[in-house]
Protein backbone atom coordinates (compact mmCIF):
# COMPACT_ATOMS: atom_id res chain seq x y z
CA UNK A 1 0.00 0.00 0.00
CA UNK A 2 1.50 2.90 -1.26
CA UNK A 3 0.88 6.03 1.28
CA UNK A 4 -0.12 9.56 -0.43
CA UNK A 5 -0.12 13.21 0.77
CA UNK A 6 -2.34 15.49 -0.54
CA UNK A 7 -1.83 19.26 -1.14
CA UNK A 8 -3.89 22.18 -2.40
CA UNK A 9 -1.70 21.85 -5.75
CA UNK A 10 -0.48 18.59 -6.13
CA UNK A 11 -0.49 15.05 -4.57
CA UNK A 12 3.06 14.33 -3.16
CA UNK A 13 4.00 10.50 -2.14
CA UNK A 14 4.73 9.07 1.80
CA UNK A 15 3.61 10.44 4.56
CA UNK A 16 2.86 13.79 5.37
CA UNK A 17 2.17 15.86 8.74
CA UNK A 18 -1.10 17.15 10.68
CA UNK A 19 -0.67 20.67 12.95
CA UNK A 20 2.01 21.85 14.99
CA UNK A 21 3.59 25.20 16.63
CA UNK A 22 6.17 27.08 17.62
CA UNK A 23 7.20 30.23 19.38
CA UNK A 24 10.05 31.86 21.21
CA UNK A 25 10.85 31.16 24.92
CA UNK A 26 11.81 34.28 27.45
CA UNK A 27 14.98 34.44 28.31
CA UNK A 28 15.82 34.09 32.07
CA UNK A 29 16.99 37.14 33.70
CA UNK A 30 16.82 35.63 37.75
CA UNK A 31 15.81 38.09 40.03
CA UNK A 32 15.05 36.40 43.56
CA UNK A 33 12.33 37.40 45.72
CA UNK A 34 12.31 34.46 47.78
CA UNK A 35 15.12 33.65 50.69
CA UNK A 36 15.32 29.85 51.37
CA UNK A 37 15.52 29.08 55.22
CA UNK A 38 16.97 25.89 56.31
CA UNK A 39 18.68 22.70 55.39
CA UNK A 40 16.33 20.04 53.68
CA UNK A 41 17.03 16.42 53.16
CA UNK A 42 16.91 14.96 49.16
CA UNK A 43 13.73 12.96 50.73
CA UNK A 44 12.14 16.81 51.78
CA UNK A 45 13.41 18.63 48.27
CA UNK A 46 11.56 15.76 46.16
CA UNK A 47 8.25 15.96 48.15
CA UNK A 48 8.62 20.17 47.41
CA UNK A 49 8.97 19.40 43.52
CA UNK A 50 5.75 17.47 43.85
CA UNK A 51 4.20 20.16 45.80
CA UNK A 52 5.12 22.21 42.84
CA UNK A 53 3.59 20.12 40.28
CA UNK A 54 0.61 19.40 42.25
CA UNK A 55 -0.06 23.59 42.46
CA UNK A 56 -0.28 23.38 38.44
CA UNK A 57 0.44 26.95 38.01
CA UNK A 58 1.05 28.08 34.15
CA UNK A 59 4.44 29.83 33.56
CA UNK A 60 6.70 28.48 35.86
CA UNK A 61 9.63 25.90 35.26
CA UNK A 62 11.25 24.41 38.94
CA UNK A 63 14.22 21.92 39.52
CA UNK A 64 16.11 20.88 42.69
CA UNK A 65 19.67 22.52 42.71
CA UNK A 66 21.59 20.11 44.84
CA UNK A 67 24.15 22.72 45.35
CA UNK A 68 21.58 25.17 47.84
CA UNK A 69 19.78 22.30 48.43
CA UNK A 70 16.88 23.97 47.55
CA UNK A 71 13.98 24.19 44.52
CA UNK A 72 14.25 26.93 42.17
CA UNK A 73 10.95 28.41 40.98
CA UNK A 74 11.45 30.49 37.50
CA UNK A 75 7.95 32.69 37.06
CA UNK A 76 7.48 33.92 33.69
CA UNK A 77 5.10 37.84 33.78
CA UNK A 78 1.93 35.88 33.92
CA UNK A 79 2.23 34.10 37.06
CA UNK A 80 0.41 36.01 40.31
CA UNK A 81 1.39 37.09 43.76
CA UNK A 82 -1.31 34.58 44.72
CA UNK A 83 -0.10 32.18 42.47
CA UNK A 84 3.24 32.62 44.06
CA UNK A 85 1.22 31.60 47.11
CA UNK A 86 -0.46 28.91 46.21
CA UNK A 87 2.57 27.28 45.36
CA UNK A 88 4.12 28.10 49.16
CA UNK A 89 0.84 26.35 50.47
CA UNK A 90 1.22 23.39 48.40
CA UNK A 91 5.01 22.90 49.69
CA UNK A 92 3.63 23.04 53.03
CA UNK A 93 6.24 22.94 55.30
CA UNK A 94 8.98 22.77 52.95
CA UNK A 95 8.06 25.90 51.39
CA UNK A 96 11.33 27.22 52.99
CA UNK A 97 13.80 25.26 50.45
CA UNK A 98 11.56 27.27 47.88
CA UNK A 99 13.37 29.75 45.77
CA UNK A 100 11.54 32.03 43.55
CA UNK A 101 12.65 34.00 40.15
CA UNK A 102 11.35 36.14 37.91
CA UNK A 103 11.75 36.08 34.10
CA UNK A 104 10.24 38.72 32.08
CA UNK A 105 8.24 37.43 29.27
CA UNK A 106 6.22 34.44 28.74
CA UNK A 107 6.78 30.57 28.31
CA UNK A 108 5.53 29.06 24.83
CA UNK A 109 6.12 26.00 23.79
CA UNK A 110 9.57 25.23 21.51
CA UNK A 111 10.31 23.60 18.21
CA UNK A 112 11.21 20.07 18.46
CA UNK A 113 11.24 16.90 17.28
CA UNK A 114 7.95 16.07 15.88
CA UNK A 115 6.31 19.01 15.85
CA UNK A 116 4.78 20.29 12.48
CA UNK A 117 6.22 22.34 10.02
CA UNK A 118 4.96 24.01 7.11
CA UNK A 119 6.39 24.67 3.43
CA UNK A 120 4.41 26.97 0.92
CA UNK A 121 2.34 24.03 -0.42
CA UNK A 122 2.41 21.22 2.21
CA UNK A 123 3.18 20.17 5.66
CA UNK A 124 6.19 17.72 7.35
CA UNK A 125 7.21 16.49 11.09
CA UNK A 126 10.35 18.06 12.10
CA UNK A 127 12.92 15.40 12.76
CA UNK A 128 15.74 16.42 15.08
CA UNK A 129 17.17 20.24 16.15
CA UNK A 130 20.60 19.67 14.80
CA UNK A 131 23.83 21.89 15.06
CA UNK A 132 26.85 22.57 12.68
CA UNK A 133 30.73 22.91 14.30
CA UNK A 134 30.28 26.78 14.29
CA UNK A 135 27.53 26.64 16.34
CA UNK A 136 24.73 26.87 13.38
CA UNK A 137 21.36 25.63 14.02
CA UNK A 138 19.55 23.66 11.35
CA UNK A 139 16.67 20.64 11.84
CA UNK A 140 16.80 17.67 10.02
CA UNK A 141 13.32 16.39 7.54
CA UNK A 142 12.09 13.67 5.03
CA UNK A 143 13.95 14.46 1.85
CA UNK A 144 10.73 14.37 0.15
CA UNK A 145 9.47 17.44 2.06
CA UNK A 146 12.14 19.34 1.62
CA UNK A 147 12.32 18.24 -1.85
CA UNK A 148 10.96 21.73 -3.64
CA UNK A 149 10.58 23.19 -0.66
CA UNK A 150 12.24 27.10 -0.21
CA UNK A 151 11.02 28.25 3.08
CA UNK A 152 9.37 27.00 6.10
CA UNK A 153 7.46 28.04 8.26
CA UNK A 154 5.66 27.00 12.02
CA UNK A 155 2.07 27.82 11.43
CA UNK A 156 0.08 26.98 8.44
CA UNK A 157 -1.10 30.87 8.13
CA UNK A 158 2.66 31.07 7.38
CA UNK A 159 3.58 33.90 9.90
CA UNK A 160 6.38 32.51 11.83
CA UNK A 161 9.10 31.52 9.38
CA UNK A 162 11.53 29.33 10.23
CA UNK A 163 14.01 28.98 8.16
CA UNK A 164 15.32 28.12 4.60
CA UNK A 165 16.14 24.69 3.22
CA UNK A 166 20.15 23.95 2.12
CA UNK A 167 19.94 20.44 1.59
CA UNK A 168 17.81 18.13 -0.15
CA UNK A 169 18.05 14.16 -1.13
CA UNK A 170 15.08 12.65 -2.42
CA UNK A 171 14.80 9.74 -3.98
CA UNK A 172 17.50 7.38 -3.50
CA UNK A 173 17.85 8.95 0.02
CA UNK A 174 15.14 10.47 2.03
CA UNK A 175 16.68 13.28 4.16
CA UNK A 176 16.80 17.14 4.24
CA UNK A 177 18.28 19.80 5.81
CA UNK A 178 17.09 23.33 6.71
CA UNK A 179 19.27 26.08 8.31
CA UNK A 180 16.89 28.31 10.71
CA UNK A 181 16.61 31.97 10.22
CA UNK A 182 14.50 32.52 12.77
CA UNK A 183 16.73 33.52 15.79
CA UNK A 184 13.41 34.04 18.23
CA UNK A 185 12.79 30.75 18.37
CA UNK A 186 14.27 28.34 20.51
CA UNK A 187 15.49 25.28 19.64
CA UNK A 188 15.19 22.43 21.47
CA UNK A 189 17.55 19.39 21.15
CA UNK A 190 14.33 17.46 22.70
CA UNK A 191 12.01 15.12 20.61
CA UNK A 192 9.09 16.58 22.97
CA UNK A 193 10.14 15.69 26.13
CA UNK A 194 12.81 13.21 25.59
CA UNK A 195 16.28 14.12 25.62
CA UNK A 196 18.16 13.25 22.50
CA UNK A 197 21.78 13.12 23.69
CA UNK A 198 23.45 10.90 21.01
CA UNK A 199 22.57 9.16 17.40
CA UNK A 200 23.26 5.42 16.54
CA UNK A 201 22.77 2.93 14.12
CA UNK A 202 19.56 0.58 14.14
CA UNK A 203 20.26 -2.68 15.22
CA UNK A 204 17.00 -5.32 14.56
CA UNK A 205 14.86 -6.13 17.26
CA UNK A 206 15.75 -2.58 18.97
CA UNK A 207 12.81 -0.68 20.78
CA UNK A 208 12.25 2.26 19.15
CA UNK A 209 9.93 5.14 19.17
CA UNK A 210 8.09 7.22 17.15
CA UNK A 211 6.69 10.90 17.18
CA UNK A 212 5.15 12.71 14.57
CA UNK A 213 2.22 15.53 14.64
CA UNK A 214 -0.07 13.40 13.21
CA UNK A 215 -0.33 10.47 15.10
CA UNK A 216 1.71 10.99 18.51
CA UNK A 217 3.75 8.75 20.30
CA UNK A 218 4.23 5.14 19.47
CA UNK A 219 6.62 2.26 20.10
CA UNK A 220 7.38 -0.76 18.33
CA UNK A 221 10.73 -3.06 17.11
CA UNK A 222 13.39 -2.87 13.98
CA UNK A 223 12.00 -5.65 12.27
CA UNK A 224 14.41 -5.48 9.07
CA UNK A 225 17.43 -3.08 7.85
CA UNK A 226 19.07 -2.03 4.58
CA UNK A 227 14.93 -2.05 2.95
CA UNK A 228 14.97 -0.83 -0.34
CA UNK A 229 11.32 1.19 -0.96
CA UNK A 230 9.54 1.28 -4.13
CA UNK A 231 6.87 4.33 -3.70
CA UNK A 232 6.16 4.20 -7.24
CA UNK A 233 6.78 6.82 -10.21
CA UNK A 234 10.34 6.30 -10.02
CA UNK A 235 10.62 7.18 -6.33
CA UNK A 236 12.98 4.54 -4.65
CA UNK A 237 14.96 4.55 -1.08
CA UNK A 238 17.91 2.50 -0.45
CA UNK A 239 18.88 1.35 2.96
CA UNK A 240 15.69 1.81 5.34
CA UNK A 241 15.05 1.07 8.98
CA UNK A 242 12.13 -1.15 8.46
CA UNK A 243 9.53 -1.53 11.97
CA UNK A 244 6.36 -2.47 12.92
CA UNK A 245 5.43 1.09 14.25
CA UNK A 246 2.39 2.73 13.17
CA UNK A 247 2.11 6.11 11.24
CA UNK A 248 -0.03 7.71 9.01
CA UNK A 249 -0.01 10.43 6.42
CA UNK A 250 1.04 13.59 8.41
CA UNK A 251 3.83 11.87 10.32
CA UNK A 252 6.57 12.19 7.41
CA UNK A 253 9.98 13.68 8.23
CA UNK A 254 9.47 13.18 12.03
CA UNK A 255 12.06 11.38 14.63
CA UNK A 256 12.59 7.52 15.54
CA UNK A 257 14.57 7.30 18.36
CA UNK A 258 15.49 4.82 21.18
CA UNK A 259 15.95 6.34 24.43
CA UNK A 260 18.10 9.35 24.21
CA UNK A 261 19.21 8.34 20.87
CA UNK A 262 18.17 9.45 17.47
CA UNK A 263 17.77 6.41 14.94
CA UNK A 264 15.83 7.48 11.86
CA UNK A 265 13.43 9.80 10.03
CA UNK A 266 10.51 8.89 8.87
CA UNK A 267 10.11 7.84 5.13
CA UNK A 268 6.83 6.03 4.67
CA UNK A 269 4.60 2.70 4.71
CA UNK A 270 1.59 1.67 4.94
CA UNK A 271 -1.24 0.62 7.73
CA UNK A 272 -2.48 3.19 10.26
CA UNK A 273 -2.62 3.77 13.71
CA UNK A 274 -6.12 1.41 14.70
CA UNK A 275 -4.91 -1.70 13.03
CA UNK A 276 -0.95 -1.31 12.63
CA UNK A 277 0.95 -1.49 9.51
CA UNK A 278 4.83 -1.32 8.24
CA UNK A 279 7.07 1.87 8.46
CA UNK A 280 10.29 2.88 6.73
CA UNK A 281 12.86 5.24 7.94
CA UNK A 282 15.81 7.31 6.73
CA UNK A 283 18.73 6.40 8.94
CA UNK A 284 19.81 9.89 11.12
CA UNK A 285 23.55 8.95 11.27
CA UNK A 286 23.73 9.29 7.33
CA UNK A 287 21.80 12.19 7.20
CA UNK A 288 23.86 13.76 10.15
CA UNK A 289 27.66 12.54 8.25
CA UNK A 290 26.44 14.22 5.18
CA UNK A 291 25.39 17.34 6.20
CA UNK A 292 28.33 17.13 8.82
CA UNK A 293 25.83 17.99 11.70
CA UNK A 294 25.54 16.16 14.91
CA UNK A 295 22.59 16.50 17.20
CA UNK A 296 22.67 18.08 21.07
Amino acid sequence: MRITRTTPTRTVRLLAVAAGLAAAAAVAVPAANATPTGTFSAEQLDAVDDAVLSADVAGTAWRIDPATKTVVVTADSTVSQSDIAKIKQKAGAGAGALRIERTPGVFNKLISGGDAIYASSWRCSLGFNVKDSAGNDYFLTAGHCTDGAGTWWSNSAHTTTLGTTTGSSFPTNDYGIVRYTNTSVVKSGTVGSVDITSAANATTGMSVTRRGSTTGIHSGTVTGLNATVNYGGGDIVYGMIQTNVCAEPGDSGGPLYSGSRAIGLTSGGSGNCTSGGTTFFQPVTEALSAYGVNVF
